[in-house]
C-alpha cells in the first residue's frame, strides 16, 4: 500500500479553510479513481509538547501501490485536486509520499 500525507499549515481563517476543505476539496479528491482511503485528523493536531503551532490538518490518502499513487497524481482528477490547493490552503501544505510495509 502507498500513502500520501498532506500536512496543512495553519490557515489565515481556519473556519473558512474547514468549510472549503470538507465541502469542496474532499469531494473533488474522492473523484480520483485510484484512491482507496481518505482519512483526516478527528481532533486538533498535537505534538509531545502540546498543541501544534504549525499544522492545522493532516490528511492521509491510501492507494494500492506507488504506481497507483503516481497515476492518480498524473490523472485529470489528480491535477484538478492539486490545482484546488491554491483556493483554500493559505498557510501552505507539505506533501509526503511513501510505500508502507507491515512490521
Amino acid at each position: 500500500m502507498a500513502k500520501l500525507i498532506a500536512l496543512y499549515k495553519k490557515p489565515a481563517n481556519p473556519a473558512a479553510f474547514d468549510d472549503y476543505y470538507f465541502t469542496r476539496h474532499i469531494p473533488l479528491a474522492k473523484k480520483i479513481r485510484q484512491l482507496r482511503g481518505y482519512e483526516v485528523n478527528a481532533t486538533p493536531l498535537a505534538t509531545p509538547a502540546g498543541p501544534s503551532e504549525t499544522y492545522h490538518l493532516a490528511a492521509i490518502l491510501s492507494f494500492d501501490s506507488m504506481a497507483d499513487l503516481q497515476a492518480a497524481l498524473g490523472s485529470p482528477e489528480g491535477a484538478a485536486t492539486a490545482a484546488d490547493l491554491g483556493n483554500f490552503a493559505s498557510g501552505g501544505v507539505e506533501l509526503l509520499f511513501f510505500d508502507t510495509k507491515e512490521v
